[in-house]
C-alpha cells in the first residue's frame, strides 16, 4: 500500500507514488492523472492478542532508551509471543489450510503477515488468538543550499559545522544512524563518501555498503524468487538519502547539474550521519506491501537505527477499502515509544481537505508537508526585448527557437490551431505536458512556454512516457511571469538554449499545491506536523541505471525533484542533528523540538499570497533547525485535537499536554495561553500559572475545548503557547 511519497522530479523523472504522496514522486513534473493508492487483497496483516515488545509493561524500554534484546525478560517474552504465533499457524492448518504465514513481527506489532490464497478476512478474524485482521496496504515513494537556508540549518549545526552534524555529542566519532526505507542508495555516489567515518560492521553485499551506508537489505516477500538485491535501480531513494546526509559539499565547493555549474557543493541536513539502505522498492517495483515495510522497520530497529525516513504514502481506509484500518500506523506509534523516530511524508494528494496519507497520518509520526525552494536550472525566454527565466526539463531546448508569442486561451489539452511559426503560451493544468506540447506542435508551433498555475518557482517538466513525444522545445515560467506574458501576445519571442542555474528566492516558502492536508480520518488530528522544502530540491541520483544522468552527462549525477518525499528527509536529517546534540532526549521530545519551535507566518498559500496559517495545511509552520536544537520545552502530544463534535451538541472536552524541561537547569515556564482562535462558537482555555521545572522535570497542562450549541460547522483552530518557548496547534471539527 505504500507508494513513494512525492518525488516530482524536476530534471530527471522519477515519480513514485505511494502512491508517493500525491504528486509525481521524483522527477520532472509530469502533469496528469496519478496512480491511485490501494490495497493488496491477496495478503493480510493479522494482529494477535498480547502486547508487542515495545508496549508490554515488562519489556518496553525506559524513556530515552531502546529495547534490550539481550535481557532474559525480553527473550522470555519473545518466546511467549513466538508460541502464540505457532498456535495461530496450527489454527490456520486446521481451519484455513490455504493461508500461508509469510512474515512474523513482535517489536512494534504482535502480528503475522498472511498470504490469503482465497481465505477471507472474516475467517482469520474468527481465530481465538486474533485481535484484528486487515488487508495489506500498497505504498509508493513520494518524489541545497537554499534548502538549508530556509530551515536555518547552519545555525542548527552550531560551531561544529556540517562536518559534525549527525555526530553524537560526547561519544567521540560515533554517529546517529538513519534508515532510509525507499528504492535503495547508490553507495558509489560521492554524496556517501565514508572518509573519516568510524570503522563499522556492515550488513549486506560489500559492494553496496561502506562506513557511511552501513546496511543494505532488500524486502519483497511477494516475489522472493526474483532474486532482488538492495541495489539502487530507481533514483528516488538515492535522492532522499542525499537530502538526509550527503557529505559531498564538505570537500567540493561546486556542483554540476546536467552540465550546468551550481555555485555550491551539495550537503544533506546531517552530513555526518550514517545511513541504512532498506530497499522496499527493489529493481523496478513501485509498490511496497505493509509486510515488507514492517519487515524493514523491524530490521532497522534491530540494526540500531535511531531514525527512519519513509518518503512513502498510501490509502488508509478511504474509498471503501474495507478491512484496512492501518496497523502500519500503529507500528509507527509503537516504534516511536520504543525510541525510533519515523519521519514520514504527508502525501502528494493535496490540495484537498483530509488528504493526508498513511503511514504519515500516524499520531506519533514526524509528518512532513512541502514548501517551495526558489531555484532551478533554466534558460532565458526573451519576449519583446525583456528577459524572463524559465525552467527546463525533458523537452529541451537543444537550440534556440524564435517566433511571435501566441497566447492560448484554452488549457491546450485538446486540438489547437493557428499557431504556425509561433511560440505558444499555454497554462498548466488538466493534462500532461506532453499532450499540451504535442497539440501545439501539431498546430504549427515552434516552441511552447507553459505558465505555472500555482505560486512559487517554475518546475522542470517531464514527458509522460507515451509514444511519439513532441520534438519542439517546451519550458515553464512562474505564474507571476506568465501573467505578465499574457499581456505581450504578438511580441517577438525567443526561447534561448543556454542553460544556467537560477535563484529566485522570492518564490520560496509557497505551500506546494500537491502537499497533502489534514485532518486525519476519523479522529481529525492535525497533520502534517510541520513543513520543509519539497519543491525543486537538489540532491543525488544514481550514476548508472535507467534514471541516471548518463550517458548524456558525466557522473556524479544530480537532479531537482519535488514532492513531500523531498520534504521528509529534511525532517529526518534535522532529527539526526537534534538527537546528536541531545542524545538523551526521548523520541517524542526530538519530534516536539522540531514541530513546536517551527517558524510561523512565513508560508504563502498555493497562489503565492501570504500567509497560510491553516494548521492542517502547514502544521506548526516551517521547520527551523536552529530553534529545534535550542528547544527548552518539549510537548507531548505535539498538537491537540478534540475530534469531530456534532453541531448543536454543546459539548466540552479536556485533554492533557505533558511538558518537559529539556535543558540542564531549572526552567521558568510562562503561563500557557491560547491565541489565534478561528471560527465562531468554539473556544479554548488552558489551566495554569507560570511554573518552574527541574532539569528533565515534567508537568501536565489541561486544555479545554467548549463548543456552543449552534457552533459554525467546519474547522476551528487555535494555538497553545508557552511564551516564546513552544507552540502547539489545537483543532476541532464541528460536523
Amino acid at each position: 500500500m505504500n507508494r513513494l511519497s512525492g518525488a516530482l522530479v524536476v530534471l530527471v523523472g522519477l515519480v513514485l507514488t505511494i502512491a508517493v504522496a500525491g504528486a509525481t514522486a521524483g522527477g520532472p513534473v509530469s502533469d496528469g492523472p496519478s496512480a491511485a493508492p490501494g490495497i493488496d487483497t491477496g495478503s493480510a496483516i493479522v494482529q494477535l492478542n498480547g502486547d508487542p515488545l515495545s508496549t508490554y509493561v515488562k519489556t518496553k524500554p525506559p524513556q530515552g532508551k531502546k529495547i534490550d534484546f539481550s535481557s532474559s525478560t525480553v527473550k522470555s517474552y519473545r518466546a511467549q509471543l513466538s508460541a502464540l504465533r505457532n498456535d495461530f499457524k496450527q489454527w490456520l492448518r486446521a481451519n484455513a489450510p490455504n493461508a500461508k504465514v509469510t512474515g512474523e513481527y513482535d517489536i512494534a506489532l504482535n502480528a503475522v503477515a498472511v498470504q490469503l490464497n482465497g481465505t477471507s478476512l472474516s475467517t482469520l478474524q474468527s481465530a481465538p488468538m486474533v485481535k484484528q485482521a486487515e488487508y495489506e496496504g500498497l505504498y509508493t515513494p513520494q518524489a541545497i543550499d537554499p534548502d538549508l537556508t530556509l530551515i536555518n540549518a547552519f545555525a542548527g549545526w552550531g560551531a561544529g559545522g556540517a562536518a559534525n552534524a549527525g555526530k553524537i555529542a560526547g561519544a567521540g566519532n560515533a554517529r546517529i544512524k538513519v534508515g532510509v526505507l525507499d528504492t535503495g542508495i547508490d553507495v558509489t555516489h560521492p554524496c556517501f563518501n565514508d572518509a573519516g567515518f568510524p570503522a563499522t560492521q556492515q550488513q549486506g553485499p560489500p559492494a553496496l555498503t561502506n562506513n557511511k551506508v552501513i546496511v543494505a537489505k532488500v524486502f519483497n516477500n511477494k516475489v522472493p524468487g526474483r532474486g532482488f538485491t538492495p541495489a539502487a535501480v530507481q533514483a528516488h531513494g538515492t535522492h532522499v538519502a542525499g537530502t538526509v546526509a550527503c557529505d559531498y559539499g564538505l570537500t567540493n565547493g561546486t556542483t554540476t547539474v546536467d552540465g550546468v555549474p551550481v555555485g555550491y557543493g551539495v550537503l544533506g541536513v546531517a552530513p555526518a550521519a550514517q545511513l541504512g539502505n532498506y530497499n522496499i522498492f527493489p529493481d523496478s517495483v513501485t509498490n511496497a506491501r505493509s509486510e515488507d515495510i514492517l519487515d524493514a522497520l523491524d530490521a532497522a530497529y534491530q540494526d540500531g537505527m535511531d531514525i527512519v525516513n519513509m518518503s512513502i504514502g498510501g490509502s488508509h481506509g478511504k474509498s471503501g477499502n474495507v478491512g484496512f484500518t492501518d496497523l502500519l500506523m500503529n507500528a509507527v506509534d509503537d516504534f516511536d515509544q520504543a525510541g525510533m523516530i519515523s519521519a514520514i511524508a504527508a502525501g502528494n494528494s493535496g490540495p484537498g481537505f483530509n488528504t493526508v496519507e498513511s503511514p504519515g497520518a500516524a499520531a506519533r509520526a514526524l509528518t512532513a508537508g512541502a514548501v517551495t525552494v526558489g531555484h532551478f536550472i533554466g534558460v532565458t525566454v526573451t519576449v519583446g526585448g525583456a528577459n524572463f527565466a524559465a525552467a527546463v526539463g525533458q523537452f529541451g531546448p537543444s537550440a534556440a527557437v524564435s517566433g511571435p508569442l501566441s497566447v492560448v486561451s484554452s488549457d491546450g489539452c485538446s486540438a489547437l490551431s493557428g499557431l504556425a511559426g509561433a511560440i505558444a503560451l499555454i497554462p498548466r493544468g488538466t493534462c500532461t505536458f506532453s499532450v499540451k506540447i504535442r497539440n501545439a506542435q501539431n498546430a504549427g508551433a515552434v516552441g511552447v512556454v507553459v505558465r505555472n498555475n500555482v505560486g512559487g518557482p517554475p518546475s522542470a517538466m517531464a514527458q509522460d512516457g507515451t509514444p511519439n513525444q513532441p520534438t519542439i522545445p517546451g519550458v515553464m515560467v512562474s505564474n507571476t511571469t506568465g501573467v505578465t506574458l499574457t499581456t505581450l501576445g504578438g511580441s517577438a519571442t525567443t526561447i534561448n538554449a543556454v542553460k544556467t542555474y537560477v535563484q529566485d528566492l522570492a518564490t520560496s516558502n509557497v505551500l506546494a499545491g500537491f502537499s497533502s492536508r489534514g485532518p486525519t480520518d476519523v479522529d481529525f488530528r492535525v497533520k502534517p506536523d510541520v513543513t520543509a522544502p519539497g519543491v525543486n530540491v537538489l540532491s543525488s541520483i544514481p550514476g548508472t541505471g535507467p534514471e541516471s544522468c548518463t550517458p548524456a552527462f558525466p557522473t556524479p549525477c544530480w537532479a531537482f525533484f519535488q514532492g513531500t518525499s523531498m520534504a521528509t528527509p529534511h525532517l529526518a536529517g534535522s532529527a539526526a542533528v537534534v538527537l546528536g546534540q541531545h542524545p538523551n532526549w526521548p523520541a517524542w521530545a526530538v519530534r516536539s523540538a522540531i514541530v513546536n519551535t517551527a517558524d510561523e507566518n512565513v508560508l504563502k498559500t498555493s497562489d503565492g499570497t501570504c500567509c497560510d496559517v491553516d494548521v492542517n495545511d502547514v502544521g506548526s509552520g516551517r521547520e527551523n533547525l536552529g530553534s529545534a536544537v535550542g528547544a527548552s520545552l518539549g510537548l507531548d502530544p505535539v498538537s491537540v485535537s478534540f475530534g469531530a463534535v456534532p453541531s448543536g451538541s454543546g459539548q466540552s472536552a479536556t485533554k492533557q499536554v505533558t511538558v518537559m524541561n529539556l535543558t540542564g537547569g531549572t526552567l521558568a515556564v510562562p503561563a500557557p495561553a491560547i491565541t489565534g482562535t478561528t471560527g465562531t462558537g468554539v473556544t479554548y482555555s488552558v489551566s495554569g500559572s507560570p511554573f518552574s521545572l527541574a532539569p528533565g522535570g515534567t508537568a501536565t497542562v489541561n486544555v479545554t475545548m467548549s463548543a456552543a450549541k449552534g457552533a459554525a460547522p467546519g474547522a476551528h483552530q487555535a494555538m497553545l503557547r508557552f511564551g516564546g518557548l513552544a507552540h502547539a496547534a489545537l483543532f476541532t471539527w464541528i460536523k
